[in-house]
């Protein structure tokens, strides 16, 4: 059976998807386009700039980022005339009937075998001066791709702290990236984290089930998953080397279907969980407890299971579909489905006692205004009651009418955790906060 998928929003936060061909039973590239077409997919990444694939997904509004292999750095980075070449022969033939939006120039280099690191930059810069002879440079933009191992810590995520012997790589990259408004991009696995560390992290952080919070002790921010805590440390890796303007998006990230016998958490109802929350998450613009409301845009990797693959049995199942086309799991990728905690997913916890949600005192309060707003806004929560001479009016702080909004938010979309998250700045209560004639409701009352 094969599931409904829509990946499309018109605006704020996008879900792409990675389709990655390191197998030999895929569907030819035609069948893979009329398939995203299907599930109203809108944005793909591929990684590479193959013809066949360019070709196929012409005239079908599909969003493209290519990329530039490792193994071509080397020529792209020694002469302008190869990179003015290649996008001559291979990129402007197609351009006007396939959108293409991005191109990465090289893959988690840090992580590569050979010093590659050192050609990035040069091979960017000669792809954008390519780009900008043929005024294209604004329309497509260039970046590279990085593993979390660009980082030396990344937790506390206040801490986030890039890996000092990549700073003759990393100077020159971000100045790039903040001159021409390009973004950092990041592959992010909470799995890999849980599966090599679970003795220190817990499978519902990492699924964005968490009922707890992990505060950061020099921030007070409150984290309710490993995603947001993951890219706030490479936010404030960003900061601490003054780039604050950066964007960041993720270019990977999942959770695979099938493992070895020890890899016990990769499973279809783990990775159906991790991706229906991680889009849910995304497509309500919740942003992260550093960055309240930040527009990220994420790509899912992948779009099929790829044989070929080394490595463990994971490495091979991460995908949507199997080769034949057929869905691995069901996934709703309109965000609307709501994955149900561990402990329920009604507004009562585990004792049975019914729970509402409301600001942390801790939150800073530039992080609850930006909530408030949200919730107020995309949200789609009627804040009426905290407006002046309305019930629940006063007291007039930032705390108590977040509260309101965030409690209406929380009941009105299931009363999941996750529907208490807002960036950390939200939590579960058991007392009725409700006081004089301001009522908070609960589940049962929007029933």
């Amino acid at each position: 059976m094969k599931s409904t998928m829509i990946l499309h929003l018109s605006e704020g936060s996008t879900i792409g998807i990675c389709y990655g061909r390191n197998a030999d039973d895929l569907p030819t590239p035609d069948k893979v386009a009329k398939l995203v077409q299907q599930h109203n997919i809108k944005y793909v990444r591929i990684y590479d700039a193959n013809i066949d694939v360019l070709k196929a997904f012409a005239n079908t509004g599909v969003e493209l980022m290519i990329g530039v292999t490792n193994s071509d750095l080397l020529p792209f980075s020694q002469f302008q005339t190869n990179a003015d070449t290649w996008l001559k022969n291979n990129i402007l033939p197609y351009y006007q009937a396939t959108k293409i939006t991005y191109i990465t120039v090289g893959a988690e280099v840090t992580e590569a075998p050979g010093n590659v690191s050192a050609l990035v930059v040069p091979a960017m810069q000669n792809i954008f001066t390519s780009l900008k002879k043929a005024g294209l440079h604004k329309k497509i933009k260039v970046s590279t791709t990085h593993s979390l191992g660009i980082l030396s810590r990344s937790f506390p995520p206040s801490a986030g702290a890039f890996n000092s012997s990549y700073a003759s790589f990393l100077k020159p990259l971000l100045e790039f990236l903040a001159d021409n408004q390009s973004p950092f991009m990041i592959d992010i696995y909470p799995y890999y984290a849980y599966r090599d560390s679970a003795n220190n992290v817990s499978l519902d952080y990492a699924l964005f089930q968490s009922s707890s919070e992990v505060v950061d002790p020099n921030t007070g921010l409150l984290y309710m998953n490993m995603f947001d805590a993951q890219i706030d440390a490479l936010y404030f890796a960003l900061t601490a080397l003054n780039f604050r303007t950066i964007k960041v998006m993720v270019t990977e990230t999942g959770w695979p279907s099938k493992g070895a016998a020890k890899e016990t958490a990769a499973t279809p109802d783990n990775a159906e969980t991790y991706n229906t929350n991680l889009i849910r998450h995304v497509i309500n613009d919740t942003g992260t407890p550093a960055k309240p409301g930040e527009e990220l845009d994420v790509y899912i990797f992948s779009l099929f299971n790829e044989n070929r693959k080394p490595g463990m049995d994971s490495e091979r199942n991460w995908g949507l579909f199997y080769p034949d086309e057929t869905s691995v799991y069901n996934l709703d990728f309109t965000g609307t489905t709501i994955v149900a905690p561990n402990i329920g997913t009604n507004s009562t916890n585990s004792s049975g006692a019914t729970t509402w949600c409301i600001a942390s005192s801790t939150a800073s309060q530039l992080g609850l205004q930006s909530a408030l707003d949200w919730a107020c806004g995309q949200g789609n929560v009627d804040c009426t009651e905290i407006q002046p001479s309305q019930p629940c009016y006063q007291p007039d702080t930032l705390v108590s009418h977040a509260s309101f909004a965030f409690n209406s938010y929380y009941q009105q979309n299931g009363a999941t955790d996750i529907a208490c998250g807002f960036g950390g700045s939200g939590i579960k209560v058991t007392k009725n906060p409700s006081y004089d004639n301001c009522i908070y409701a609960t589940a049962a009352d929007i029933q």
